[in-house]
């Protein structure tokens, strides 16, 4: 295990960054999903998924197949942030769109032009 990178190594953008676009993503796929189930957890399967690949991109890097001087607990800081950001992100979108309904379903008033 490296404990010994530096906290603003362009990798950790990189960890960042990877994260939250692997959890936008499979949110993005769980949100389109037929079940119901599959789309009311979307941001949580994103999450899951991201934090899965970060797992396993530092087993990886602890078993030596990256050629990496092993895992680093600061990587998955990194991790954890860019997840962090899609959930913050995933709930500002999803308020934003509840709120819009709201607002359509307030300006309708029950009558209909014909």
């Amino acid at each position: 295990m490296e404990w010994g990178d530096a906290w603003m190594a362009p990798d950790k953008l990189q960890h960042a960054l990877a994260c939250l676009l692997i959890s936008l993503l499979a949110a993005a796929l769980a949100g389109r999903s037929a079940r119901p189930g599959l789309r009311r957890r979307a941001a949580a399967i994103g999450s899951a998924a991201s934090l899965a690949a970060g797992a396993a991109k530092e087993a990886a890097d602890e078993a030596g197949f990256f050629g990496s001087a092993g895992a680093s607990p600061k990587d998955a800081a990194a991790d954890l942030l860019g997840v962090a950001a899609a959930a913050l992100a995933l709930t500002l979108v999803r308020r934003r769109r509840r709120e819009g309904r709201k607002a359509r379903e307030d300006d309708d008033d029950g009558v209909a032009m014909v």
